[in-house]
């Protein structure tokens, strides 16, 4: 006879965890609350083996603890789950949402098998996921700064009509201006003294950024991703490290999914209703997918800087690249011509090359499988 499982489901926070447990053998659910510190957890999940005939399976949803947490327990010798949030079912009618409530709905779902799993990365992939996240959010600091700076000065007349903005010509224009006031003095030198600061910032996590592409277990496979056009280190290595395991998908359609860019559909009966794609899945690489897209718009040339990338990569890379090349581009023009939206075709476009993007690591995987056979 197999022995029964014990299920803790925890509905997490920053300071405590509502806890809910299912005694497989008596049926009942034992509720209490834990702080967030690693003695506490550890002292919770040693009395919950105890009092357990067999295995723990612990779960929570992905949120503010991470990984951490799921580490920590498995370390200790239970399983534990990470739950993908938007995955969890919820009953349209259920208006009133307590921790206590929260944490017996997942314990339910949780041993009926409802919940979907999150793949974990380990530490080394979450650290260097954290990086490359950094990197983005430090670009959108130093947009976010550039704004504030244009419209403090067109607030105050100062507006710049001889070209792009941020060129060295303008960051001239910059330097030159003068203020009546003193107060508008100290202001604009605060929002330039933060600009520079964005500046400094941003190129020290892209060199941060270009060193994490040349380790041992990336190099290889960022060479490989920027055989496509579109595709240069900095969108290379955000997309492996967001995504750090492809042979998860055992399909590209699968990868597509997950990535939000299949098509949504709401149909009953003869009526079918298709909409936009669904959008779920990691967002970062589904815009930078679609960023890299909009390069297929132009006709499958190979320029100058993307043959200097193909140089000295395999043979059955650069096809594969090529056959993208060709395809998307075709793809786009057709669907073009038949009257779309050119943000439409775009997604489009993107959809495929993450099926290409598939196709060549998995590629990749099985040749080298072959050389260690």
């Amino acid at each position: 006879m197999d022995t029964p499982i014990t299920y803790v489901a925890m509905d997490t926070h920053k300071k405590q965890h509502r806890v809910a447990m299912l005694n497989q053998q008596t049926g009942e659910i034992q509720e209490f609350t834990v702080n967030n510190l690693t003695r506490d957890i550890t002292k919770m999940v040693k009395k919950i083996k105890k009092q357990a005939s067999g295995q723990v399976h612990f779960c929570y949803e992905a949120g503010v603890c991470g990984f951490a947490l799921k580490r920590q327990i498995d370390k200790l010798g239970c399983r534990c789950n990470v739950i993908a949030p938007s995955l969890v079912p919820i009953k349209p009618g259920d208006r009133i949402k307590t921790d206590r409530r929260d944490a017996k709905k997942l314990l339910g779902q949780f041993v009926a098998g409802q919940l979907t799993e999150v793949y974990p990365p380990n530490e080394q992939q979450e650290a260097a996921r954290d990086l490359t996240r950094c990197r983005e959010s430090a670009m959108q600091n130093l947009q976010r700064i550039r704004h504030q700076l244009l419209k403090f000065l067109t607030r105050n007349g100062y507006i710049y009509k001889d070209g792009s903005h941020w060129t060295e010509k303008h960051l001239q224009w910059l330097r030159s201006l003068q203020f009546d006031l003193l107060d508008l003095r100290e202001v604009f030198e605060i929002y330039y003294a933060e600009l520079q600061h964005c500046v400094q910032r941003l190129k020290s996590l892209d060199r941060q950024v270009e060193q994490l592409a040349k380790r041992p277990e990336y190099s290889q496979i960022v060479d490989l991703l920027c055989c496509f056009r579109g595709i240069k280190i900095l969108t290379a290595i955000t997309v492996l490290t967001e995504i750090f395991e492809f042979g998860r998908f055992n399909c590209p359609r699968a990868l597509m999914g997950y990535l939000g860019l299949v098509p949504s559909e709401f149909s009953s009966a003869e009526k079918r209703h298709p909409g936009g794609i669904t959008k779920t899945g990691n967002r970062r690489v589904r815009r930078l997918l679609t960023e890299s897209a909009w390069h297929y718009r132009h006709h499958p040339t190979v320029s100058g800087a993307l043959k200097r990338r193909r140089q000295g990569q395999p043979d059955w890379a650069v096809n594969i690249a090529d056959r993208a090349l060709a395809r998307l581009s075709r793809r786009y023009r057709r669907l073009l011509a038949r009257g779309k939206m050119p943000c439409k075709v775009v997604v489009a476009v993107a959809r495929e090359l993450a099926g290409f993007i598939w196709a060549m690591l998995r590629e990749f995987e099985i040749r080298k499988k072959c050389q260690v056979t």
